[in-house]
């Protein structure tokens, strides 16, 4: 699925683009039951919008955003269990992580036209620490996206700096890592965008009358320990490559 050349890419500067994992009936699907989701939310007690809080947008324009944003979206529909685990997504983790890949948890994020919240440069790492950083982001493009509606961007070879200090351990200095600083990734529904969780991101608010939709899947080498019982999710554990080398019984936090 993926060139020797493109492994290296990926270790040099901390994140990579592969064109064309999923096929334009496997994206709509996922468009389906992520408007289902939503639906279902919004009928229920458990609907919310997970904007960032800061002084990086004055405070009148952050109350007009929006970001729909809900966990352990294979959990919903197992229209996303068989893209977490398709044969192309694990084509290339087992040759950015290793043979051995274990899920961590999977999100949906959705930017509604015009008004969809920003997301701040950042590192993953506050969120889920882990002792060898084998962490890498799958962001799964259920649109096209551009800066217009607030594709990713991320700045090269961040991985490489380890841990970096927070504001209230949620993003970076604003003023220091502006989203502008950071290398734009475009994309096309059905393309995945691979990070590792030490690179630096973000993304900025929706401007366009074109939804930004997207799947957002954790992986890790399962020998990668957590160094904080944080961020424990339903199913954490399930093996997308190989088998898993540690033999316990796991109980999550639900």
């Amino acid at each position: 699925m993926i060139t020797q050349e493109q492994v290296d890419f990926y270790h040099e500067n901390g994140y990579l683009l592969v064109k064309g994992i999923f096929n334009s009936e496997e994206v709509e699907a996922m468009r389906t039951a992520t408007d289902a989701i939503i639906d279902r939310a919004a009928k229920s007690k458990f609907d919310r919008s997970d904007t960032w809080q800061g002084d990086y947008l004055p405070p009148e324009q952050l109350k007009k955003l929006v970001l729909k944003g809900f966990h352990d979206v294979h959990y919903h529909d197992a229209v996303f269990t068989r893209a977490l685990c398709h044969p192309n997504m694990a084509a290339v983790l087992s040759r950015l992580i290793g043979p051995n890949v274990q899920v961590h948890h999977s999100k949906m994020l959705v930017k509604p036209p015009e008004k969809g919240a920003a997301f701040p440069m950042h590192q993953d790492y506050p969120y889920f620490p882990h002792a060898n950083h084998s962490m890498i982001a799958a962001s799964i493009h259920l649109d096209d996206s551009d800066m217009e509606n607030g594709c990713l961007c991320v700045i090269p070879g961040t991985h490489k700096n380890g841990p970096m200090p927070h504001v209230g351990a949620h993003y970076l200095n604003h003023k220091e890592y502006p989203i502008s600083s950071g290398t734009p990734c475009p994309a096309s529904a059905g393309d995945v965008l691979f990070f590792n969780y030490l690179t630096i991101h973000g993304s900025d608010v929706n401007r366009s009358t074109r939804p930004r939709r997207n799947v957002l899947v954790q992986y890790r080498d399962p020998e990668d320990l957590p160094t904080e019982e944080v961020h424990v999710n339903w199913g954490q554990g399930l093996m997308v490559c190989g088998h898993n080398p540690i033999f316990k019984e796991y109980k999550g936090a639900h």
